[in-house]
């Protein structure tokens, strides 16, 4: 009678916590700023799943309109001059600096090594073929603790680079192999190394040469690379995951220029893109497309360039952990888009609605990740099938399977699909969990301790998803 109350105890404990976790997708919530007509727009073209807030700005023929939907922080309604994480449409900028530079005498042709001496680089690329890509440099570096960081910072919300600064851009630029130079691959230590590059050709740091170069000229008063001793600007949108998990800001001073931890405005991002469609901006000509990516894409300084159908949108977007943003203009039409959002759902698909292409590209999820997921989190079933059907499971099996089912489940909580999803497949999952949880400790009287002596697999299958259990818990709440 004991163990069956300990097992119903147990059950609902498990099914009570997995109400408690619950994911909790965003949703574009009532709220409207700015300009009706373009508020309408805007929710026509995003529709309201997987976004918390929308800051927009629409140039029109010189006249920029703002208009902000939903909450900036839960309960505050954005507007355009809620600051959100910027993310790569900072490259932009960078590019745009190698370009001013380059009218005062900085050739582009100049090897990055030029400029770093010391730093015993493994590129001989020069500073336009880091502009544009086509330094043969990786997006990034890749290491055991790069990966392992990645990951944890998928299913934990954290910062995946951890307050980086120039010295570790500079190692990870010295130790990584280059590839083709002169074909176009998209790298985030290319541009990185740029403006730590450029910084050093101006005797500053790039936080005051992005100042000092675009954003003081522009008035962009509310944009700021932040430096390690920098507060969040007051006012911020808090990020989310697509799923409603909360997410760390992203801070590495070092990968300012090509996009961590810089934040800004609609209504800054709006001034920059205005001043490059008049061609009034500190390095301009940085958006001109010079090399070909393949038939539709070109790229220049830091700006792509696409081909759709007969229209040519130059553009950027950029994604963080709990931040995308999308800026783009079409010099034919004189319409131009900045699209700012403080969730991963990207919002290249609207900022293109905006600019009049009816059929963006990528907007179609994985349907192979979305199985994975659901697969996870009904793991308890192997739990359930060891408790209920296994006569030769002992007590560290069923630890083991308990732990890995515990485990796939909190992975499928913070990387599953459940806006697209509905949550409630997740709650089934967890229910599983409860179930299989109860049957175990029904059965754990009669269930043996396992054999003499235990095989080293076994300890394996306790010790490793215990480890990790521990290894997240540690790292969300840091």
């Amino acid at each position: 009678m004991l163990v069956k109350m300990i097992a119903a105890l147990s059950a609902l404990v498990a099914f009570a916590l997995a109400l408690f976790w619950l994911p909790q997708p965003p949703t574009l919530g009532p709220q409207t700023t700015g300009d009706p007509a373009l508020a309408a727009q805007v929710r026509g073209a995003a529709g309201t799943d997987g976004y918390q807030s929308l800051s927009v700005a629409l140039i029109e023929h010189g006249r920029i309109r703002f208009a902000g939907l939903g909450a900036a922080d839960g309960t505050r309604a954005a507007d355009q001059r809620t600051p959100y994480e910027l993310g790569s449409i900072a490259k932009v900028m960078t590019g745009m600096l190698l370009a001013d530079l380059a009218e005062e005498g900085l050739s582009p042709d100049t090897p990055v090594r030029d400029l770093l001496p010391g730093a015993g680089l493994s590129t001989t690329a020069t500073v336009a073929e880091l502009a544009s890509h086509r330094s043969g440099l990786p997006r990034l570096r890749t290491t055991p603790q790069a990966i392992a960081g990645a990951l944890l910072s998928t299913y934990t919300g954290g910062n995946p680079y951890r307050g980086a600064g120039p010295e570790v851009v500079l190692a990870d630029a010295a130790a990584v192999r280059v590839g083709e130079r002169g074909k176009v691959a998209y790298s985030n230590l290319g541009m990185a190394l740029l403006g730590i590059a450029l910084a050093e050709h101006s005797h500053t740091t790039y936080a005051d040469l992005l100042r000092t170069r675009v954003l003081v000229p522009l008035g962009m008063t509310s944009t700021k690379a932040l430096t390690p001793q920098d507060g969040l600007p007051p006012g911020h949108a808090t990020g989310r995951a697509e799923n409603g998990m909360a997410v760390d800001p992203w801070r590495a001073h070092g990968h300012a220029a090509a996009g961590v931890g810089v934040w800004s405005t609609a209504e800054d991002v709006a001034k920059l893109l205005h001043a490059v469609m008049t061609r009034t901006a500190p390095g301009a000509d940085a958006a001109n497309p010079r090399w070909s990516q393949n038939e539709r894409h070109r790229v220049g300084y830091g700006w792509f360039t696409t081909q759709y159908g007969n229209r040519a949108i130059t553009w950027h977007n950029g994604g963080t952990g709990g931040f995308t943003s999308y800026t783009g203009f079409d010099r034919a039409t004189g319409r131009g888009v900045v699209v700012l959002s403080n969730t991963d759902k990207p919002v290249d698909a609207v900022g293109l609605r905006l600019l009049g292409i009816e059929k963006p590209d990528g907007e179609n999820r994985s349907p192979v990740m979305t199985v994975v997921m659901i697969l996870f989190a009904f793991s308890g079933l192997g739990l359930a099938w060891s408790a209920a059907r296994n006569r030769g499971a002992d007590r560290l099996s069923v630890t083991g399977r308990g732990l890995w089912a515990l485990l796939l489940l909190w992975v499928a909580r913070n990387a599953g699909p459940w806006n697209g999803v509905p949550p409630v497949v997740w709650l089934a999952g967890a229910g599983v969990l409860a179930a299989a949880i109860a049957l175990a400790v029904l059965r754990w009287p009669s269930l043996a301790t396992g054999c003499t002596p235990v095989p080293w697999r076994s300890w394996i299958s306790v010790a490793l998803p215990f480890a990790l259990l521990i290894t997240f818990g540690v790292a969300v709440t840091l």
